[in-house]
C-alpha cells in the first residue's frame, strides 16, 4: 500500500503539540512493514527551510491556478529513516516569521496546502492509495478531491482518511470563503456550509471515507454537545464511519533506561535511578532534597481546558499537604501568574517552570511520583503515557484517552494504573491526589506498581495494526 499523511505538522521539523509526536511516531511505524510505502506531506515553513541540517532535495514546482491568481508551488523531498516527507513551498504562506499558526489569512494557508497535496501528486507520479488527512489544515482535501480531481482515473481509486486529533479548532470560515478562496462550484457550497460559515472539518467529516479519534470513549463523547463544539449533529449522522484508536508514544524515545537528560538510568528491573532523579531535581529546582515526600508533576498547556480552573480552586489546599509540586508550560497569563505566586508563597513546596524545555520535561518525568491531569476534556493524551513510562504515577480525570489508558487502580490488587476521578470537581480532585499521597506512603506497593508502570506497552504497534486494518478494508 502507498499511504500519504497530510498534516500542519510532524516532529521532528515542526511540532506545537501533541499532533507532531503522532505524525512522527505513527508514520514510523507503518514503516516497519516492508510492502508499505509511508509518505508524509508538510508545509515548508521557515523553521524547516533554514535548517541546514537538512538535506531537502528539490523535486518540481508549478504553477497552481487559484480563484483570484496563479500561486507557486515548490516541491521538496527529503528521506527521514524508512518514511518519506514531501515539503510544500509557497514563499508567502509559510516562510514567515514567528509561530506557524495564529496568522489572519491561516483558512487561506491551509486550503492552498490542501490543494497543493493534491495538485503536486500528477506533478511528481505518485498516487497514493490512501490519503490520512490530520484535523482542520488539512480537511479541504475530500472537497478538493472531488470537485477537481474526481474524474482523473489516477485519482479515482484513492481513499480518504480523516482523523480529529481535537475537535474545538474546526477551521470556520466566512460563508464566501468557499467561492471566493477555494474556488469551489456552486454545488459543493452546502456540503461546506455549517450555520452561517463555512466549517472544514465539517465538509472533512461527511466527505471521508473513514474517520477516525484519537481514543475509543472521544470518540463516543464526541456525540454530544458539551464535547463537540457544536459538530455533534454531524458526528451521529456519521457515526457509522468512525471509530476511535488510542495514540501510542515512541518508546524508543521515551524510555528512561537511554533517555541522555536524564542523571542516572533506570528500568522496570532495576528502579534505583529515579531516586537519584528525583534528588537531582529536587537540587536543581531549589526545592528540599527530600525522598519521604511526594514529588507531585504538572507538564501542560497552561489553559482552562486542561483542568486549570480544578487546581485554581484547591491549590492552596493542594500546597497545604506534605508534598511538593513542580509545574512546567506556558500558556493563559492568569494560569501563569497563579503558579509564580504560589511558588513565591510556598518557596519550599512549588516550583513553576513557565517555559517550553523538553529536557527539563523528561528530567520532571524521571524524578516524579505523581502526575496530575485533571483535564475537563482529553481527546488522548500523550503525558499520562510518557509519566508512566517514566514511573509516575497518574492522577486523572475519566474522560477521553485518559478514561481508555489509565483505569482506576485498585491499591490491594495492584489492577489499574492511576487514580482517577469523574466528576469535573475541584474536591474530587483533591480526593484523588490524597489517595495517591496515601499510596505513596505504602512504599512495597508503590514500587511495585511503579515497576508494573514502567514495563506497560504504550507503544504505536497495536494502534499501527488497526490503521493498517481500516486501510485495507477501504481498499477491498
Amino acid at each position: 500500500m502507498k499511504i500519504l499523511f497530510a498534516a500542519s505538522e510532524a516532529a521532528p521539523f515542526f511540532k506545537s503539540g501533541g499532533l507532531g509526536d503522532v505524525l512522527e511516531a505513527l508514520p514510523a511505524e507503518l514503516a516497519k512493514n516492508k510492502e508499505d510505502e509511508i509518505t508524509v506531506i508538510l508545509p515548508l515553513y521557515k523553521k524547516i527551510k533554514g535548517n541546514t541540517a537538512l538535506a531537502l532535495s528539490f523535486v518540481t514546482s508549478f504553477s497552481m491556478p487559484s480563484p483570484l491568481s496563479e500561486d507557486y508551488v515548490g516541491v521538496f523531498r527529503l528521506k527521514w529513516g524508512k518514511v518519506n516527507y514531501l515539503f510544500i513551498d509557497n514563499e508567502y504562506y509559510f516562510c514567515r516569521d514567528g509561530a506557524p499558526y495564529g496568522h489572519g489569512d491561516d483558512g487561506a494557508r491551509f486550503v492552498f496546502f490542501s490543494h497543493a497535496i493534491l495538485e503536486c501528486l500528477q506533478h511528481i507520479g505518485y498516487y497514493p492509495d490512501i490519503i490520512h488527512l490530520n484535523d482542520w489544515q488539512t480537511a479541504a482535501v475530500p472537497v478538493l478531491l472531488k470537485a477537481f480531481y474526481g474524474a482523473l482515473p489516477a485519482y479515482e481509486r484513492i481513499r480518504i482518511v480523516f482523523t480529529i486529533h481535537n475537535i474545538e479548532y474546526q477551521g470556520y470560515m466566512p460563508y464566501d470563503f468557499a467561492a471566493n478562496v477555494m474556488g469551489l462550484p456552486c454545488e459543493y457550497h452546502d456540503v461546506m456550509r455549517y450555520g452561517d460559515s463555512v466549517n472544514l472539518m465539517k465538509s472533512a467529516i461527511m466527505l471521508a471515507d473513514r474517520v477516525t479519534t484519537v481514543s475509543r470513549t472521544y470518540a463516543q463523547e464526541l456525540k454530544y454537545a458539551y464535547f463537540s463544539h457544536g459538530l455533534d449533529p454531524i458526528i451521529k449522522q456519521n457515526e457509522y464511519k468512525l471509530c476511535g484508536i488510542v495514540n501510542g508514544i515512541n518508546t524508543a524515545l521515551y524510555d528512561p533506561k537511554r533517555d541522555k537528560a536524564l542523571p542516572a538510568p533506570f528500568s522496570s528491573t532495576d528502579m534505583s535511578g529515579k531516586a537519584i532523579c528525583k534528588a537531582s531535581l529536587q537540587e536543581e529546582l531549589g526545592l528540599p532534597v527530600r525522598d519521604d515526600v511526594p514529588l507531585i508533576a504538572m507538564i501542560s498547556r497552561l489553559v482552562s481546558h486542561k483542568g486549570l480552573e480544578l487546581v485554581e480552586c484547591v491549590l492552596d489546599d493542594i500546597l497545604s499537604r506534605d508534598v511538593q509540586l513542580v509545574v512546567l508550560g506556558t500558556g493563559d497569563g492568569k494560569y501563569e501568574d497563579m503558579f509564580r505566586f504560589a511558588e513565591y508563597t510556598h518557596p519550599d513546596k512549588m516550583k513553576a517552570e513557565i517555559r517550553f524545555d523538553s529536557a527539563l520535561a523528561s528530567r520532571i518525568y524521571a524524578a516524579s511520583d505523581l502526575f496530575l491531569m485533571p483535564s475537563k476534556s482529553e481527546p488522548c493524551g500523550l503525558s499520562q503515557l510518557i509519566a508512566m513510562r517514566y514511573g509516575s504515577i497518574p492522577i486523572v480525570r475519566e474522560t477521553g484517552g485518559l478514561y481508555d489508558t489509565v483505569p482506576a487502580l485498585n491499591t490491594e490488587t495492584l489492577s489499574g494504573r492511576g487514580f482517577t476521578f469523574q466528576a469535573f470537581n475541584a474536591h474530587h480532585m483533591l480526593d484523588a491526589i490524597d489517595r495517591a499521597i496515601a499510596f505513596f506512603h505504602d512504599k512495597k506497593k508503590c514500587e511495585r506498581h511503579r515497576r508494573a508502570l514502567v514495563r506497560y506497552n504504550s507503544s504505536w504497534r497495536a494502534s499501527a495494526e488497526e490503521y493498517l486494518t481500516i486501510y485495507k478494508s477501504l481498499l477491498a
